[in-house]
Formats: C-alpha cells, sequence, structure tokens
C-alpha cells in the first residue's frame, strides 16, 4: 500500500488543535484534569522527554512545530501499527487511534476486527486478514471500538465532547479516503 503518513498526519495535527485558533495556532494544552499534562501539537511532555532523553520545560513544549514532532508520530505511531501496510483511511483513523489511545491500543482493535490473535503487534497475519476487509467497515468498527473505549474514562466529562466530534469526523475523513 502507498504510504498516506503526510496526509494522516496533517489530519491529525489538526485534530490536535493546529492552526485552530489564532492566540493558540499550535495548540498548546496544560487541562489540569488531562493526564497527559502540557501538549503541544497533540505530544505530551512525558512522551516528548521519553523521546528526545532529557526533561523539558514548558517552553520547550511550546517551541514544538510540526517539522519537530513528525519524526516522533512516524516512529511512535505510523510506523509502530503498520500503517504503510494498512489500505488507505483504515491507515489514518488507525493512526488517530494509536495518537490518542496508543498504538498497542489501536494495533489489538485492528486485530479484534481481522478475527487474528490480538498481540498489539501489526505483522503480516493480522495485515493479510485486514486486506481481505471491507475499509469501510473496518473504518467503521473501528471508531466504534475507539468511542466504547473513550466513554470508560474518568475524563469523559471533561474531554468527551471534542472526543466524539473527533473520532465522528476521523471516521468521516477516513471512508473519504478509503474510496
Amino acid at each position: 500500500m502507498k504510504s498516506n503518513f503526510d496526509d494522516a498526519f496533517s489530519l491529525m495535527l489538526r485534530s490536535e488543535g493546529f492552526g485552530a485558533r489564532k492566540d493558540n495556532p499550535y495548540g498548546f494544552s496544560n487541562h489540569p484534569r488531562d493526564p497527559g499534562g502540557a501538549t503541544q501539537l497533540g505530544v505530551t511532555q512525558r512522551a516528548w522527554e521519553d523521546w528526545v532523553g532529557h526533561p523539558v520545560t514548558i517552553d520547550d513544549m511550546k517551541g514544538l512545530r510540526p517539522e519537530t514532532v513528525k519524526p516522533f508520530y512516524k516512529a511512535k505511531y505510523w510506523d509502530a501499527i503498520s500503517a504503510d501496510g494498512l489500505p488507505e483511511g483504515i491507515d489514518y483513523a488507525a493512526f488517530d487511534l494509536a495518537v490518542n489511545s496508543g498504538a498497542s491500543r489501536a494495533a489489538r482493535y485492528l486485530q479484534s476486527i481481522a478475527g487474528v490473535a490480538t498481540d498489539g503487534v501489526i505483522g503480516p497475519v493480522t495485515l493479510a486478514a485486514i486486506a481481505k476487509k471491507k475499509p469501510k467497515e473496518v473504518i467503521r468498527d473501528l471508531c466504534a471500538m475507539r468511542m466504547n473505549f473513550l466513554k470508560r474514562l474518568p475524563t469523559w466529562d471533561d474531554f468527551g465532547l471534542g472526543w466524539s466530534r473527533r473520532v465522528a469526523e476521523v471516521e468521516i475523513r477516513a471512508a473519504k479516503m478509503a474510496n
């Protein structure tokens, strides 16, 4: 399958607030109820510290730009779910899920939909099984599983409206990509 990473990355950044507000064009947030803490372009401070191998400040986080975080997203989420091997549309829906809820969860959900062992690692067996499925059905099922998970989180009351909107938009965009 052809790589859809650039398009998926751009769409994911928009979901993370990139370009949404003139006063905060990079989507910085530090909501007290968000367990991720300080976040810029969807990257949490803890995840960025793990990636760069040292502590970072709030100002460091505010300085992150799309070109800086792109390799992080490619390695930690896109490559982690073998998205280059997924059909177009499914790759984006799974990538956005991985970013929002973890690559292992995205992989397990895909494996569950594919009817293969759910070990959290996407390999040739999972890719072959997904390729036999109807992409729009996989996207629909993946988004439904994602919503079921999000609704069970203790922070649903704080972030549920935004998550619902995001998942609905991902499902629509992913289905269009699958055409």
